[in-house]
């Protein structure tokens, strides 16, 4: 499946995911994690776990939260999308888990 542009390369692994969070949080975004089992390009509401991560500071906060998705989940896909406040957009969005 092709659902953004880190889907064309190859998995990402937990290092490049943490850079990833980490410039996600440098610019000040709001981290989200949203999931859904059998996604569909014309379906752009995917299921949100828990509430944003309005809290987090570092990017192993959001790496947890990542895994506890994948542990209540584990057959769906998952998606971290970053939620910029100011313009109300999601300049950010990357699935970081493929079952």
């Amino acid at each position: 499946m092709k659902a953004e542009t880190f889907s064309y390369l190859p998995q990402l692994d937990r290092l490049q995911v943490a850079k990833q969070i980490q410039y996600l949080l440098t610019e000040g975004l709001i981290p989200a994690i949203e999931y859904v089992r059998e996604p569909n390009p014309n379906d752009h509401y995917w299921s949100m776990w828990k509430l944003p991560l309005f809290g987090a500071r570092a990017a192993d906060d959001v790496l947890a939260e990542i895994e506890a998705c994948k542990t209540a989940h584990p057959d769906c896909v998952i998606k971290l999308i970053g939620y910029d406040r100011q313009r109300q957009t999601q300049p950010v969005s990357f699935v970081v888990h493929q079952p």
